[in-house]
């Protein structure tokens, strides 16, 4: 174990590095008589293979050779640290050194950082190219200076060596051991926070284990995990590859190369252009628990979840639309099967919408995943604004004539109910559904809108079962007086559906902004008090309405953008005293040797909220966790948050919530999306046992 933090590993390591660095304009200007710190822990020899011929290529090769296993040399991009290696050569006149070839690296990853190495005894190649008109007489005098970084987990020292070429060596073994450049370019584009990479590979070539080892410096994030995926079809000879740039980067490029691992220790050498790279695809590598399952699997996941999503308790408050229109729906078998299918069409078209609109603002760049409308504050307004008018109208306030929400026999109305309760109903992920969502992210976009399309019928299943089952329908309570005091009764959860949306409206822009929104909702209500009033009278209403309700809007339309305040970071309230998530702040949690124990959440995620209630905040889970040293860490997702985004995408998740569990020197585990009370509790103890017993 590593006993230094991440930083000061980095700050010594570039420290030495700038040793190196500081001599090497000097060494690029002549050889000097003798090394200045010596190749005491990684000796290096310059070997030539055979005799130079005119106008042939002649290969030499630098050979490192550690002192004891410990120590390891670098790639030509070493990584988060470490240095590569500066060779200077004396040639004859006109004769030319080419690019160093490397073997395909290893991986080193300390303290979070990755380290691009070679250990044991390595080749490094340099071709040389001999002029044609050369006068070769016996074998050339050579001579080289080679400055390098030998480093162990714990140290690293500055290393030089003097050289003279000899021949000799195992060149057949070297050269097989280079990284191939393949003869095709691929192409690659920077969107959002990632590099999406397209490199030509046949699909026979075996990848157990494949990683990228970008030659670019200063782009990407080298630690991140990168996520492989075939698109199929006839781009099943490519290779898509995912890579999480660097934070702190360029964050652009004109060009991008590198190796390929395949992960059995070979490899190959690529270089690729700014072009498209497909999407979607089946994925073949990546985060834990990533690998995309089969699509039959996926579409299963998607209906099943949707009907679960029926009775999770972000459903509950627009059930009161769903219970009126089965209500209802026993008049006659033309009007409930008619009314079957437009909610079902309604349910399905908000889930497909919402889900295209979701893949294109990702195809464009945005970090947005499932449920995002409900971050934005326009979205919460109007919802807001459509739960107050439902809620007064369930309460017998006023009639809807043309969106008839619950009068019978019209379908129109049921389209519109259909609409509503997927828009209202899908911020959060349940079980099944949550693996189908977040391959719908990776997957091509048919297959994609395949499966919301699915999850909007899983939804609507009940109700669609309903118009077409007789026996079903017969079940039901015959139309009669009683749907009257049924509605104004299921007035009730609408209105605190409405109390919800205007707490979170306060989360999302302030008191300020959230009493606004309430002046103007006051003034619709007032306009539907006189409407309701008018219809009572028999008179013409609507009129009346805009009337009523016009200052109120226009004055909402002026007041809500100036009193918008953007939310800061903040914590969700806890027993827990979580910390803030953040990439740097889970390394260091990770790097304490203590569990951790990760939520995302969102005040908008009512499955969220009662998995807290239930299963997080409890005194037994504090008392668990404090025993055990579980670090508590939280991700709030109420407002769009570009790397929580990021993080979820690489989990595999499209939405919250998503629970994550770190044992010391693991990965992350996935807990169920709906906690039990003891889960936690329990883990935490699992995880004591465990450390106890190291």
């Amino acid at each position: 174990m590593f006993p230094y933090p991440a930083r000061q590993l980095l700050a010594w390591l570039i420290a030495c590095a700038a040793i190196v660095a500081a001599i090497a304009p000097a060494a690029a200007q002549e050889i000097p008589a003798e090394a200045r710190y010596g190749d005491e822990n990684m000796s290096a020899e310059l070997l030539a293979d055979g005799m130079p011929v005119a106008g042939e290529e002649w290969m030499l090769a630098l050979r490192f050779t550690p002192s004891a296993p410990e120590w390891h040399g670098y790639w030509s991009n070493p990584g988060d640290a470490g240095q590569g290696m500066t060779v200077t050569l004396d040639l004859p006149d006109g004769w030319e050194a080419g690019e160093a070839l490397y073997p395909v690296p290893e991986r080193l990853v300390i303290s979070g950082l990755m380290n691009h190495i070679y250990e044991g005894t390595y080749a490094v190649l340099i071709p040389i190219d001999v002029p044609a008109d050369a006068e070769i007489n016996g074998f050339p005098p050579v001579r080289g200076f080679a400055e390098y970084l030998a480093c162990t987990d714990r140290i690293c020292v500055p290393q030089d060596a003097v050289l003279n070429a000899r021949s000799g060596g195992d060149f057949a073994r070297w050269r097989a051991e280079i990284a191939p450049l393949i003869d095709s370019t691929g192409t690659f584009e920077i969107t959002g926070d990632r590099l999406r990479l397209a490199i030509p590979l046949p699909e026979s070539v075996g990848l157990s284990q494949p990683h990228v080892f970008a030659a670019n410096t200063r782009l990407v994030d080298y630690a991140a995990v990168q996520t492989f995926m075939r698109p199929g079809g006839d781009m099943s000879d490519t290779l898509v590859a995912e890579i999480p740039l660097d934070e702190y980067g360029t964050g652009e490029a004109d060009a991008f190369a590198g190796i390929l691992a395949f992960g059995d220790g070979a490899g190959v050498r690529f270089e690729a252009v700014p072009g498209a790279v497909p999407a979607g695809g089946e994925i073949i590598a990546g985060p834990v628990g990533m690998g995309t399952p089969p699509l039959w699997t996926l579409i299963f996941g998607a209906l099943v979840g949707g009907l679960i999503l029926n009775i999770m308790p972000c459903v509950f408050p627009i059930l009161s639309l769903k219970a009126l229109s089965l209500a209802r729906a026993g008049e006659s078998e033309a009007q409930a099967r008619s009314e079957g299918l437009a909610y079902t069409a309604g349910v399905v078209l908000a889930c497909v919408g919402l889900g295209a609109l979701m893949l294109a603002l990702r195809a464009a760049g945005e970090q947005v995943g499932w449920a995002f409308q409900l971050q934005e504050p326009g979205v919460v307004i109007a919802l807001l604004v459509v739960a107050v008018i439902i809620t007064v109208n369930f309460a017998g306030l006023f009639e809807l004539p043309s969106l008839p929400f619950t009068r019978s026999g019209k379908p129109g109305g049921a389209f519109a109910t259909g609409l509503l309760a997927a828009f209202a109903a899908t911020p959060c992920t349940g079980p099944f559904m949550a693996a189908a969502l977040g391959a719908a992210l990776l997957l091509p976009t048919t297959q994609a809108l395949l499966l919301f399309a699915m999850l909007g019928l899983g939804l609507a299943l009940p109700f669609l079962l309903i118009g077409f089952v007789p026996a079903l329908r017969n079940a039901l309570p015959k139309p009669g007086p009683w749907m009257d005091t049924f509605r104004k009764v299921m007035a009730i959860p609408m209105g605190l559906t409405a109390l919800a949306l205007i707490w979170l409206t306060v989360q999302l822009g302030g008191r300020g902004f959230a009493m606004f929104a309430l002046v103007m909702v006051f003034g619709i209500v007032l306009a539907l008090a006189v409407v309701g009033r008018l219809q009572t009278a028999g008179k013409m209403a609507w009129p009346a309405f805009g009337l009523v309700a016009a200052p109120f809007v226009i004055f909402g339309a002026f007041a809500l953008p100036s009193s918008y305040e953007t939310p800061g970071a903040r914590l969700s309230e806890s027993i827990h005293s979580p910390v803030a998530f953040s990439r740097e702040a889970l390394s260091e949690a990770r790097a304490s040797g203590q569990p951790v124990f990760l939520w995302f959440t969102a005040d908008w995620c009512v499955t969220c909220k009662v998995n807290e209630s239930v299963a997080i905040e409890r005194e037994n889970v504090r008392d668990a966790f404090e025993e055990a040293g579980v670090i508590a860490m939280v991700g709030d997702w109420t407002v769009r948050d570009e790397e929580i985004t990021a993080f979820l995408t690489e989990q595999g998740a499209a939405g919250v919530p998503l629970y994550l569990w770190y044992d010391p020197a693991s990965e992350a585990e996935q807990l169920p999306q709906v906690l039990t009370p003891d889960l936690l509790a329990d883990r935490a103890r699992q995880s004591a046992q465990t450390i106890g017993s190291d």
